[in-house]
């Protein structure tokens, strides 16, 4: 059984923080690497968050951001590393745990989020459900590299913002466009280099820089 570090924790929600949720994935890929098991990888994120500050001013937010944290914790398990990973958005880890019951979980868990009542902000006013979106990945089966399942978790939340949201979204294999590309000798030699030490695929580690490329230019932001 996976033991967790002792914790640095979000001070709104309990929850642990965005670096020792890294830290966590980390020791816990680690201790993972060659066994038999699976992890699932989850991002939550609340639809239309910033309508609720402003409807119900930032207390009101605040006070949904911790009924979520709680509602996390409770329904993905005790085993479940759970992070508000910032702002409004959450990452949970299951240790152990293939996708589809990843995907239960959360589903129950925005389930619940929709048929709740909060009563929140300085006015304790009432705000009828709250609509969640989830993204899953699942190591090995979406990938081993943290990269990469980082990047699939996050496209399935993307996914599940772009079709309707109030919706959890597992990753699937993308589909690959050839297209034509030019690089430098000495790059493709380093990038030999690099897949071996990292025990990853050229085309892998290329995705990944690539995605970092998209994200310095704000072309991977999901709209809230």
């Amino acid at each position: 059984m996976y033991a967790k570090k002792p914790p640095t924790n979000d001070e709104l929600t309990g929850l642990i923080s965005r670096k020792a949720f890294h830290e966590s994935f980390d020791d816990l890929l680690a201790k993972t690497k060659g066994a038999d098991t699976s992890i699932a990888l989850a991002f939550i994120d609340i639809d239309f968050f910033y309508r609720i500050n402003q409807d119900f001013g930032h207390s009101g937010g605040d006070d949904v951001l911790k009924t979520i944290g709680t509602l996390i914790q409770q329904f993905c398990g005790e085993q479940a590393i759970c992070a508000r990973y910032g702002g409004d958005e959450f990452a949970v880890l299951f240790p152990n745990t293939e996708r589809e019951q990843a995907f239960l979980a959360l589903e129950k868990l925005r389930a619940e989020a929709a048929a709740k009542t909060f009563i929140i902000g300085e006015k304790q006013e009432a705000l009828a459900g709250i609509a969640l979106c989830g993204g899953i990945a699942c190591y090995p089966v979406d990938g081993r590299l943290k990269s990469e399942l980082m990047r699939k978790a996050d496209q399935a939340l993307y996914r599940a913002k772009a079709t309707g949201r109030a919706k959890v979204r597992l990753a699937y294999d993308e589909k690959m466009i050839p297209k034509t590309s030019h690089y430098t000798q000495t790059q493709l030699e380093r990038l030999t280099k690099l897949a071996v030490e990292r025990e990853a695929g050229e085309a892998e580690l290329l995705r990944e820089a690539l995605d970092d490329l998209l994200t310095k230019y704000g072309i991977n932001a999901i709209e809230r």
